[in-house]
């Protein structure tokens, strides 16, 4: 207690007011604030200034501008920005002081679009790097935030490599070049490609300054086409040609190679200005013919895939780059043409034998016919003369029906045994391509592997029995069936047909006979070798009248003979007494003898 020492009171404090929880110091509220407000920046609303990110996390970034408070900004305005962190000065636009909060609002976005015209245009003048951020996809390219204006990003100028997928770029944040700027409009185009070009020409002039034809270089599948693959060889692009792919048949350059793949190629011929680079692929594996087995010989069975298909005949693949052709002579023993198609078809594996191998051209010729039997080896047993079969019209001429017996064996019907009766002009009139036919072989010529066949052989010939109906002379009722310059056919019983001329058509009253009438008909000549039967109907009422005229003068004849022997009677008569009745009994009985 000794050592406390006694502290006189403020003579001015007011305890009345601290009491009373006022403010107890001497100083007005209205100065403090003077004070507190002269440590601060002095801002405006409408304004944009530079502000520092103090904080920040997913939604939000808070910015101290040196005001009272700090601002909070949406995350989603610096999305241009990934990289942006805590201590980053940024542009900020002054919305409002304070709101009703106390809150002071700024925004990034409305600072970037206040400056961002003439930054975008300082940006082009001084070919400045400039980030942006990707929006969104438009037609024919891409939307592009770049300081807040919107600008036009081509689809073209995203890279030096084509674009397969445009949406991978949405979202992303990236490099680039102001190239042209509108000011009318205020359009700004912008690139990525300009950025990596000039880097890029540098490469290029180093690899076309080292290309040689035979050089192996690494590069990336660019871009496929139905035609070839294009090769990027790192800024240089070359071709592919589909032929150069593989030493087997490719019908579409994607069975071998993929899209960013990345593949070792071969320089097979370049242009002067060396802008044109072929490449081959195939070129780095030995030709399969050369490892073709020393083994493999004519007359071997080989398999394979049919890989292309020609009227003429198909190829066969046995093995990948080595291919032989069976030639549609070689695929049936049948000789009338027809088309390889009938027999095969692409992607279809196949048995066939060599016929010819020459490995110094690298040609091969195939054949599946061999495979069976040559069935004219043994004609003369399975279709000897005489022996009756089915066979399958082929096709017609005007003399005859080409059939096929079974494959291999053909043969000819000429038209003249096709029927005992009909008098046919055209095979077509008597069958159909396609139809089956009853035939009997009638000769063989294995020479020219050829069979004559026969159809109306099957039925007995009907002509024997004809030539006792028909006889010359018989009457028959026939029907006109045709009407020709030279006269008429007339379809007679028995469905055999006969021929009258036009003085043979006419009729008992003048007139000439007419098509689809029935009429009688005499034979005037039948013919059984030639099967011709000739007619006339004029002759039956012509014999008729010449039979009466005959008749008439033969009566007229014997009327005359019976008016000379009665006078010489009456005469005799006259001068015969009543006694000489034994003399006009004799002549009686001369009389009676004579008739």
């Amino acid at each position: 207690m000794e050592n406390l020492k006694n502290v006189a009171p403020l003579e001015d404090f007011n305890w009345e007011a601290y009491e009373n929880g006022d403010a107890v110091t001497t100083v007005s509220k209205e100065d403090l604030e003077k004070a507190y407000d002269s440590t601060l920046n002095k801002v405006n609303d409408r304004e944009v200034v530079d502000g520092t990110v103090i904080a920040m996390n997913k939604r939000e970034v808070v910015v101290n501008i040196g005001y009272k408070s700090d601002g909070i900004i949406p995350m989603n305005e610096f999305r241009y920005n990934p990289d942006l962190k805590i201590g980053d000065t940024v542009e900020v636009y002054i919305e409002n002081q304070e709101d009703k909060k106390g809150q002071l609002i700024l925004s990034h976005k409305k600072a970037r679009a206040t400056r961002s015209w003439d930054r975008v245009n300082a940006a082009l003048e001084n070919e400045e790097i400039i980030k942006g951020y990707i929006k969104c996809r438009t037609k024919g390219g891409m939307i592009v935030d770049v300081f807040g204006i919107e600008a036009f990003l081509p689809g073209s100028q995203i890279d030096v490599k084509p674009i397969r997928d445009y949406d991978v770029f949405v979202g992303k944040t990236m490099e680039f070049k102001v190239v042209k700027i509108n000011q009318e409009f205020k359009n700004v185009v912008v690139s990525h490609k300009a950025l990596i070009e000039a880097e890029l020409e540098q490469q290029k002039k180093e690899i076309i300054g080292k290309l040689e034809k035979g050089q192996v270089l690494e590069g990336t599948v660019k871009n496929i086409t139905s035609y070839g693959v294009f090769i990027d060889l790192g800024g240089v692009d070359g071709l592919i040609h589909i032929t150069d792919l593989s030493w087997g048949r490719v019908s579409d350059p994607r069975e071998v190679v993929s899209l960013d793949q990345k593949l070792n190629v071969v320089i097979l011929d370049f242009d002067d200005e060396k802008k044109r680079i072929a490449l081959g692929l195939k070129q780095l594996t030995p030709h399969p013919w050369d490892s073709l087995s020393d083994e493999l010989k004519v007359g071997d069975h080989v398999k394979g895939k049919v890989v292309v298909m020609a009227d003429y005949g198909a190829f066969i693949e046995i093995a990948p780059g080595v291919e032989g052709l069976i030639h549609v002579s070689e695929m049936s023993w049948s000789q009338h043409l027809r088309s390889a198609q009938d027999f095969m078809k692409v992607g279809d594996e196949v048995e066939a034998v060599i016929l010819t191998l020459d490995r110094e051209e690298r040609k091969m010729s195939l054949g599946i016919k061999q495979l069976k039997a040559d069935p004219w080896e043994s004609i003369d047993e399975k279709y000897p003369v005489g022996s009756k079969h089915t066979a399958k019209v082929r096709n017609f001429t005007n003399f005859g029906v080409f059939v096929e017996i079974e494959e291999g064996v053909d043969g000819l019907i000429h038209i003249s045994d096709l029927s005992w009766t009909k008098k046919i002009k055209h095979p077509s009139e008597f069958t159909q391509i396609g139809a089956d036919i009853e035939v009997q072989v009638l000769e063989i010529d294995k020479e020219n592997r050829r069979l004559s066949l026969g159809h109306k052989q099957l039925e007995e010939n009907p002509w024997d029995v004809f030539e006792t109906v028909f006889t010359v002379g018989s009457v028959h009722e026939g029907t006109i069936i045709e009407m020709l310059d030279k006269g008429a056919v007339v379809a007679l019983p028995y469905g055999v047909e006969g021929f009258a001329t036009p003085k043979h058509l006419v009729k008992e009253d003048g007139s000439q006979a007419q098509l689809e009438e029935k009429l009688e008909f005499k034979v005037i000549e039948f013919n059984k070798d030639a099967k011709r039967i000739i007619l006339s109907h004029s002759r039956i009422f012509e014999d008729a009248a010449k039979a009466d005229e005959k008749a008439e003068k033969k009566a007229s004849k014997k009327a005359s003979s019976k008016k000379e022997e009665t006078p010489m009677i009456q005469n005799q008569a006259a001068a015969t007494t009543l006694g000489d009745i034994d003399a006009l009994a004799a002549l009686k009985e001369q009389l009676e003898g004579k008739n």
